[in-house]
């Protein structure tokens, strides 16, 4: 089981950038995915992006093409969400997940969550 912790949220003006940060610790495998997922309030939590761990291989949603942008430093075990160009849409809690995957992209079935970050954009 992977152990996650996400930071970096806050209050942003729309337009406004903030990069997420989630930290991993615990056992992974060689075919390792991390992934942002958020949840707005009275929503479901959707898929924001993905990274591979061993290829950094990256996969997103596609209304977040272009503004936000998923990375990793591996010595730090560590993946980040850029987030650039900040709507009031994007005003979610946004959690950090790792799994195992046979097949790429991965965008369900992730193993370990994080407990969730929260990020508002004011108009």
């Amino acid at each position: 089981q992977v152990q996650l912790v996400e930071s970096g949220g806050g209050l942003v003006q729309a337009g406004g950038s903030l990069r997420l940060s989630c930290a991993a610790s615990g056992r992974t495998s060689s075919r390792y995915a991390m992934g942002w997922f958020r949840q707005a309030p009275g929503k479901e939590r959707e898929f924001v992006a993905a990274i591979s761990w061993s290829s950094g291989s990256t996969d997103y949603a596609d209304s977040k093409k272009g503004r936000f942008t998923i990375s990793r430093d591996s010595a730090k075990n560590t993946v980040y969400l850029q987030m650039n160009s900040l709507k009031p849409e994007d005003t979610a809690v946004y959690y950090c997940a790792a799994g195992s995957y046979y097949i790429w992209p991965k965008r369900t079935g992730y193993a370990s969550w994080g407990q969730g970050t929260q990020v508002t954009v004011s108009s």
